[in-house]
């Protein structure tokens, strides 16, 4: 089989492989279709460092190609999206239920080889059967609109409610989309107004810049009021956690699903005095069907967020592709 092995920072190489063959409780997937994110592109910068060599690639789905033993629920022939991150299962934190908490949790791509190559060897409760006749581009969004589902859902909206969606990249793009079939009132906030006419098609009734300043104000003339109910922040960046938290009303919640890789500032002074409630959002528990769930039924179109699509061969042009300001989400096609 082919595959993109990364042996070093920006040493990314199509190489052959042999073919995979499951153990007990493990299928082969193979690959259609991965995205990527920028966790891929520190990986492959250097900045996230891994053990080499590896395949990359976490957001990927495919058809099973072999199953082994106790592969419970898995055929030959069935298309699937891979859930990339599981859990030890057997510390404390599993035992309880928060799995995407546990410290010895293992992300496909990440720790392991992952879906940048032709077939991929995973967990079988790693996948889950796609509907039928869903599109490959659709499912394909199923592992970012997981971690949307669980941002959403910790933030326990209420319709009639206003929202602010902070970063329109692809998690905040389909948080809009989210929020709105949950009968939310949505804010789309962006660094510039690029993506505005995107995210009023994809659902939102407001838009504000954060590069021309305003947004708060913005978010109390959305909302009416002091601020809106509720924010969503998926920007990634230490300065979103002050923007968030500055366009959110009193008694509001602000759920931070980005992963800034700095530190942030905060008014916490302004936190007590208007009793905000933080939250943060990590991966997802069991929201991965869910998230098939609405991709499937069209509540939520994953395929409009796709704006590259590169060939394995070619996969050192998808990481050039997702630097540009046009890019949303690559799909690299195996």
């Amino acid at each position: 089989m082919r595959a993109s092995v990364l042996h070093g920072p920006r040493d990314l190489r199509v190489e052959s492989r042999a073919g995979l063959t499951p153990a007990a409780g493990q299928a082969v997937v193979r690959v259609s279709a991965s995205g990527l994110c920028g966790t891929d592109y520190r990986i492959w910068s250097g900045d996230r460092p891994v053990s080499y060599p590896l395949v990359m690639g976490h957001e990927f789905i495919g058809e099973i190609a072999a199953v082994g033993s106790g592969a419970e629920g898995l055929q030959v022939g069935q298309k699937v999206a891979v859930e990339p991150n599981f859990s030890c299962g057997v510390c404390p934190l599993c035992r309880e239920g928060n799995g995407n908490l546990c410290l010895s949790r293992t992300a496909i791509g990440i720790a392991t080889h992952g879906g940048f190559a032709e077939e991929a060897c995973v967990p079988a409760r790693c996948c889950w059967p796609a509907p039928a006749g869903i599109s490959d581009e659709q499912l394909l969004l199923a592992e970012p609109l997981a971690v949307v589902v669980r941002a959403v859902t910790r933030g326990e909206p209420r319709a009639g409610e206003s929202a602010a969606v902070l970063g329109v990249g692809a998690l905040g793009l389909l948080a809009i989309q989210l929020l709105k079939a949950k009968g939310l009132r949505v804010l789309a906030v962006g660094r510039t107004d690029r993506r505005e006419s995107l995210a009023r098609a994809l659902g939102a009734e407001g838009f504000a810049a954060t590069a021309t300043g305003g947004a708060a104000e913005a978010a109390r003339a959305f909302s009416g009021r002091e601020g809106v109910d509720l924010v969503i922040e998926t920007a990634g960046t230490a300065e979103a956690v002050g923007q968030a938290l500055a366009l959110v009303r009193p008694g509001g919640r602000a759920v931070l699903t980005g992963l800034p890789h700095e530190a942030s500032s905060v008014d916490f002074f302004s936190v007590v005095q208007r009793e905000l409630r933080i939250l943060g959002s990590m991966i997802y528990q069991r929201e991965f069907p869910e998230a098939v769930r609405l991709l499937a039924d069209g509540t939520v179109r994953g395929d409009a967020l796709i704006t590259h699509r590169v060939p394995l061969d070619r996969i050192q042009d998808a990481f050039a592709a997702h630097r540009s300001p046009e890019a949303i989400k690559v799909a690299v096609i195996i």
